[in-house]
């Protein structure tokens, strides 16, 4: 899979651009702050529709272009895949509502036609190595099940649709319980959220549980080579709900078990565990009117990252961080692969700041079969200079590219 050419239209500080893109291997070079992350962010967000980036959509807009009277940003890429050619276009722009008040839009299209945000993970993968990924690593849970979230959706589809089903039945059940919470009522009105709850939290906890196995199983030999065979490393989910705990134990959540728990959640079957939680959610109402939100599910989620049984998050070093994620995005670049059957795109923001030389070619050495990498690089030398003599090489300044050589910098 690849980009053949990409279109941008006042994105970020970008006013317009209209580029074409080369199999293989791709530099951008420039000085900080100059839209080189920006066009990668571009790229990233033909497989959500959602940036990484930014707070909400509407900081993509440019900000002389917010000064119009309809402002707006549109994106439109030519992909090239196994199945043949695609062309992806997000709008981003503001309309009048009947009241003449703006309101912000996003309207995704595929081959012209218009889809929903949730129904584009999977027709366009790309992976996105940043520097402040350490965060998946170091961070808050929210951040890890973020990244999980992110990879496993352009993987299953009906992860995907899951993720939607839940975040859509959460919301209304934890509007619903606040208001139990402060006029009270009958709490059985729950039970028209808690069956499509427990049914996409059931999805979820299954579909979580296979993809970090599956990742596990991949990083696990990259993280040993990387560390010359001293450490080994192991990821550990651990459900906020968990349906390996005791029936009766229905407020137990997963801080309480020991961080290096081991428990195969996929052998358990989709129906049994849609059962299971549904009866939690029943179980545990009172409670749950009580905080006026959803106690435990999905939403709550925890991964833990340990190297040779310490847990990274609490305990780790910088490196052992660095090292972590490292194994842990090349394992998700062969799974990627592996469920697609073609290489995802791959986006790689300065990301060899962070890394030694050794590890830097050890990266490279590792992605050099795939279709289409993208790379920046405030300052080309840090690269192996076999990268940059194969790379096509691009000149970032200003929102605008041009053709880098080693003389491009010095003018």
């Amino acid at each position: 899979m690849r980009i053949v050419r990409l279109s941008l239209a006042n994105f970020r500080n970008y006013i317009r651009l209209e580029t074409a893109f080369p199999r293989g291997a791709i530099l951008l070079a420039g000085p900080n702050a100059q839209g080189k992350t920006s066009l990668l962010e571009a790229v990233y967000l033909f497989t959500h529709a959602r940036s990484p980036l930014a707070d909400n959509d509407r900081q993509l807009i440019n900000f002389l272009a917010l000064r119009e009277e309809q402002p707006f940003a549109r994106l439109e890429a030519e992909v090239e895949d196994s199945n043949g050619p695609l062309r992806l276009e997000l709008r981003l722009f503001y309309e009048r509502t009947t009241a003449g008040e703006p309101r912000f839009r996003k309207d995704v299209l595929v081959n012209g036609v218009k889809r929903k945000p949730s129904e584009l993970p999977g027709v366009f993968r790309a992976l996105l190595f940043l520097p402040q990924e350490l965060r998946v690593v170091e961070g808050a849970p929210s951040d890890r099940r973020r990244h999980l979230d992110e990879a496993a959706a352009q993987a299953d589809p009906p992860y995907r649709t899951a993720m939607w089903d839940y975040h859509h039945a959460l919301t209304q059940r934890n509007a619903l319980l606040r208001a139990l919470q402060e006029g009270g009522g009958d709490p059985s009105q729950l039970d028209v959220w808690d069956e499509p709850l427990a049914a996409a939290g059931s999805a979820l906890l299954l579909g979580r549980a296979r993809a970090l196995a599956e990742i596990e199983t991949l990083a696990a030999p990259l993280h040993r080579r990387l560390t010359h065979g001293l450490e080994t490393l192991h990821i550990r989910y651990h459900p906020a709900w968990d349906p390996s705990r005791p029936a009766g134990d229905a407020d137990g959540l997963q801080h309480e078990l020991p961080i290096d728990a081991v428990v195969d959640h996929t052998k358990w079957k989709a129906d049994q565990v849609r059962g299971m939680f549904l009866d939690h959610l029943r179980a545990t109402r009172d409670q749950a009117v009580r905080r006026g939100l959803t106690i435990a599910g999905p939403h709550r989620d925890e991964v833990r990252f340990l190297a040779n049984g310490i847990d990274l998050t609490t305990y780790g070093s910088r490196g052992q961080a660095r090292t972590a994620i490292l194994a842990l995005k090349l394992a998700e670049v062969e799974w990627l692969r592996a469920r697609g059957g073609e290489w995802p795109v791959l986006l790689l923001d300065e990301v060899f700041s962070e890394l030694d030389m050794r590890r830097r070619e050890d990266l490279l050495a590792d992605l050099a079969c795939a279709d289409q990498v993208f790379t920046t690089a405030s300052d080309p030398e840090m690269l192996p200079a076999g990268y940059r003599e194969c790379a096509q090489a691009w000149w970032v300044e200003g929102g605008t590219l041009k053709p880098y050589s080693p003389e491009t910098e010095k003018s």
